[in-house]
């Protein structure tokens, strides 16, 4: 006898999601509703274990094991005037990344962020006095400055994503969604750990829609997210918690 639909087991996976059209343009937004109400929170330096194939919470490189990749034109533009910024005192690796050092090309010609000593060559290890991390967030904090004004594109955004898809007769489709291990290509499924794959990292004390604040403003624009906010204020008796709490919750 087939099982009612009330008795079958959820899906792992399982997400809400809510779409609502854009005032202004031809262009639908779809959000994750399950994930920017989550309380997930960067745990940088409190638990991360990092990109790596094997778990490396003593290395404190947190996503920047790897060389940062660029969105486009005006991202290298930014980062390059900031480099110029970069002094000793807040960068580890100054003198071997000074005079365009700090830059290279992958395989298939993409600009990209040079490795230094098995990671990212702005990364400042965990005996730098000037402060480990990223350089460019440790010198913009001491400028009193966003960290993410300094940052290349990818390093800000994640965990966020923002996807955009051409619909037919010149509609758009804008998703944002939670980064996922595919977003990082092939490599990104030999991660011993990511962290919106772990209960670990959902501990924050607000939800994401109000913690990356910001960074969704800077993704979408200050209309949009007002109209983000509005519909996850929304009272309603229940919503769909994200699989890693439901998860915890189980276990």
């Amino acid at each position: 006898m087939p099982l009612a639909c009330s008795e079958m087991s959820e899906p792992e996976e399982l997400h809400e999601w809510i779409s609502f059209a854009d005032p202004d343009l031809e262009q639908t937004w779809l959000i994750d509703a399950t994930f920017l109400r989550s309380n997930w929170s960067c745990i940088y330096g409190n638990g991360c274990q990092g990109v790596l194939d094997d778990p490396a919470p003593d290395l404190h490189q947190g996503c920047c094991s790897h060389g940062a990749h660029f969105i486009d034109k005006e991202d290298l533009a930014s980062v390059k005037k900031f480099v110029k910024r970069l002094t000793p005192e807040h960068w580890q690796n100054f003198d071997q990344g000074r005079n365009s050092k700090w830059l290279t090309k992958d395989e298939d010609g993409s600009d990209v962020t040079t490795t230094y000593k098995r990671a990212c060559i702005f990364h400042n290890r965990p005996d730098f006095e000037g402060g480990m991390g990223c350089a460019f967030h440790v010198a913009a904090s001491a400028a009193k400055e966003r960290p993410m004004d300094w940052k290349p594109d990818v390093c800000w955004q994640v965990p966020l994503r923002l996807e955009q898809h051409d619909e037919d007769e010149n509609h758009i489709l804008s998703i944002v969604r939670e980064w996922k291990r595919r977003d990082w290509g092939g490599g990104g499924h030999d991660f011993h750990w990511w962290c919106t794959d772990d209960s670990a990292a959902f501990v924050g004390s607000r939800p994401v829609y109000k913690y990356l604040k910001d960074e969704l403003i800077e993704l979408c624009g200050d209309e949009i997210y007002e109209m983000i906010v509005k519909q996850l204020k929304k009272p309603r008796t229940t919503f769909l918690p994200h699989p890693q709490v439901r998860t915890k919750t189980r276990s």
